[in-house]
Parts: structure tokens; C-alpha cells; sequence
């Protein structure tokens, strides 16, 4: 008894992180309806009644991985204030690649959602893309440098949508099949968004 030690207790947050991190890890090996929550607590190392404590259901504990997901690319790819946009994209790119190679199962979870077969999930899936989309024209319309130099904004939204449809098939194909480098994957990406921005 007196060699046995009691493992800490995490916080509320720090077993709510460490259950969406397992979730991430598997959705981003299985589909939506192979993942099982009882998967998920065994490997947690937690009851199931605890994990349907904090996500009272499989779908709420899904769009909590995506939306987790969602927000952290966003934070890393945030454009900085008063460097132009044009300036910033290869930095930018290589810090959202490095994520992406880091954190692939956590790209790939979230890029799975838009399969899931739920709609609430697909729904929660659309509006972290529509973040992204909004971030970046945001930047844009900050950037006195493209003033007056974009398309039309009906035309500027459906190239950044495109665009970002495009760099989500690029990552998710270079993660299976990493044929090109980094910096190559970067400046393709990198020359279709210029192409975009001007065309």
C-alpha cells in the first residue's frame, strides 16, 4: 500500500484535451461510424459515463474534435497586422504545413467531417472553413498594398474558397503520399492563391 502511488487527477480542461486529442487520433484513422465511444474511454484510460459527461453525445464529441481542430489552425494562421498579405503568405504557409505534418491525425479528423454522415457535424465542419475563408479576406481588405488590385468580391470569395478547397486536397494527398517537399508544397500553394488573387 505504501508503494503505490495515485496518479494526479487532471483538471476539467486538461481531461477534456486529452479526450479530444484521442478523438482526433481516431477519426483521423477510421471513419465517423467505426469510432466507438467506448474506444475512446478505454484508451482515456476513463469510464464511458465520464466521457458522455463531457460530450453527451457521439456527434457532440465529434464536432467538439473539429471545432478544436478548426480553431487551432486559425490561430496559427492568423495574418500579422501592417505586413502586407502578399508578404506573409509563404510564412504563413509553411507555419499551417508544419501543423499540418505535426498534428496530421487532427487535420485529417477534421477534413473527415465533411463525410460524416450527420449533418450537424458536416454543418459544424462547413462553418470552420467559412472562418478560414473570412480570415483570409479579412487580411485582404486590411492590406491597403491590395486595394483596388483584387477581383470583385463575388468573384475574390469563390477564388479563396476554391482555393482553400484546393490547399486541403494538396495536404491531405502530400500527408498519404509525401512525394514533394515542404518548401515545394508551399510554393505551389503559395503560386495558386498569387494566381488566384490576380486573376
Amino acid at each position: 500500500m505504501s508503494g503505490e502511488r495515485t496518479r494526479r487527477r487532471l483538471s476539467t480542461q486538461e481531461r477534456r484535451e486529452q479526450l479530444l486529442s484521442v478523438g482526433a487520433k481516431l477519426f483521423a484513422q477510421d471513419p465517423y461510424d467505426d469510432v466507438w465511444i467506448e474506444q475512446v474511454a478505454e484508451i482515456a484510460g476513463v469510464s464511458r459515463g465520464l466521457l458522455y459527461h463531457y460530450f453527451p453525445t457521439k456527434r457532440d464529441f465529434f464536432a467538439a474534435v473539429v471545432r478544436r481542430e478548426s480553431a487551432r489552425m486559425l490561430r496559427l494562421t492568423a495574418a500579422v497586422p501592417g505586413i502586407p498579405v502578399r508578404d506573409q503568405i509563404g510564412a504563413g504557409l509553411d507555419t499551417f504545413l508544419e501543423y499540418v505534418a505535426t498534428h496530421a491525425q487532427g487535420f485529417r479528423a477534421f477534413h473527415r467531417a465533411e463525410s460524416a454522415g450527420d449533418p450537424a457535424v458536416r454543418t459544424v465542419y462547413r462553418e470552420g472553413l467559412a472562418a478560414h475563408e473570412e480570415q483570409i479576406l479579412a487580411a485582404l481588405a486590411a492590406d491597403p498594398q491590395t486595394a483596388g488590385r483584387l477581383p470583385e468580391p463575388a468573384a475574390l470569395r469563390l477564388a479563396v474558397r476554391g482555393w482553400l478547397a484546393f490547399l486541403v486536397a494538396v495536404c491531405l494527398d502530400w500527408l498519404d503520399a509525401p512525394e514533394l517537399s515542404r518548401a515545394q508544397v508551399r510554393d505551389l500553394c503559395a503560386r495558386a492563391l498569387l494566381g488566384a488573387l490576380d486573376a
